[in-house]
């Protein structure tokens, strides 16, 4: 089969195709046929950044082809779900736990588009307890997860929706997905105060964001951007700073996690959340979708075809 892999301390530039031996899939995994692999800054930066070689996780959507020992699921179902290893190529190896069908009628491009981004951006805007008539501030909302994030937020009722943004090309693009107002994260005006800060971008826009924010506000941090919060600004607003990491709802809390997922597909059924993807690449051009992502051209989720 088909994969993808990259040399240490490199870029896009970097990444080379190779011929590699169909995975096995061990007890309580399935072994899949990839129809579409989602592409995300966390891996991104992993290639620019990484020490050492690492495989490319991420989530993937396809037909089950075997799974060993597992029950609920059949061969030739249509799945979605996270691989935590190898994940661009053309068969890959998903944990059960983190595996869900994906309903008659839904092409595998929209569910990587959708599930895993959608399920961030639901968790995220539960954790910051948004009330209706609040206003909301989302980051990287040109994103996968953050037009995920603007549509929830809409439809929950926020009184004001704003959209913060790399480009000033991206305005109208948010606009279309619920976007009441948009800024730049070079502004010296955010256009604060905030009730509500949606943060998927972290690093040095943490201290802007934090500064954005109302008495009593409260700010989500749920990149993987790291970055570094005064304490005395927290304080000065009665603020909050609130973690949030979806994988500890998979593993966690199954039981809402199962249901964040119906939620997920019936609201995009009766067109509440519409997913954009920014464009699907072959598989073989993966060097050309990291840079995509790098230069932080993407408007919606970009996704690697086999």
């Amino acid at each position: 089969m088909l994969r993808i892999r990259h040399e240490v301390n490199g870029g896009p530039e970097v990444l080379f195709a190779e011929e590699a031996d169909v995975p096995a899939a061990g007890t309580g995994e399935l072994l899949i046929r990839v129809e579409a692999v989602g592409v995300t800054l966390p891996t991104v930066r992993k290639v620019r950044e990484g020490s050492e070689p690492v495989p490319f996780g991420g989530e993937v959507a396809g037909a089950v082809v075997a799974g060993p020992g597992v029950t609920g699921f059949t061969a030739g179902e249509r799945v979605t779900g996270l691989c935590f290893a190898d994940a661009y190529a053309e068969y890959a190896v998903l944990n059960t736990a983190m595996t869900s069908r994906i309903p008659a009628g839904a092409g595998a491009v929209e569910a990587v588009a959708l599930v895993r981004s959608g399920l961030v951006a639901r968790g995220a805007y539960e954790a910051g307890r948004v009330d209706p008539g609040e206003s909301v501030l989302v980051t990287a909302a040109a994103s996968a997860v953050g037009t995920l994030a603007l549509q929830y937020a809409k439809a929950g009722g926020a009184g004001r929706v704003v959209a913060a943004v790399s480009r000033a090309d991206k305005a109208d693009f948010v606009r279309g997905l619920g976007a009441d107002e948009v800024v730049l994260y070079g502004d010296a005006d955010w256009g604060g105060p905030y009730d509500v800060i949606l943060d998927g971008v972290g690093g040095d826009l943490l201290g802007p964001a934090v500064r954005a924010l109302a008495t009593g506000g409260r700010l989500v941090a749920f990149s993987s951007g790291g970055g570094t919060v005064q304490a005395y600004e927290l304080l000065l607003r009665g603020a909050s700073l609130i973690g949030f990491q979806m994988r500890a709802v998979a593993t966690g809390k199954p039981e809402l996690y199962e249901r964040w997922l119906r939620e997920l597909w019936q609201l995009r059924a009766a067109g509440t959340l519409r997913t954009a993807v920014h464009e699907a690449i072959p598989l073989s051009e993966a060097a050309r979708a990291h840079a995509v992502i790098e230069q932080r051209r993407n408007l919606g989720k970009v996704v690697l075809v086999p």
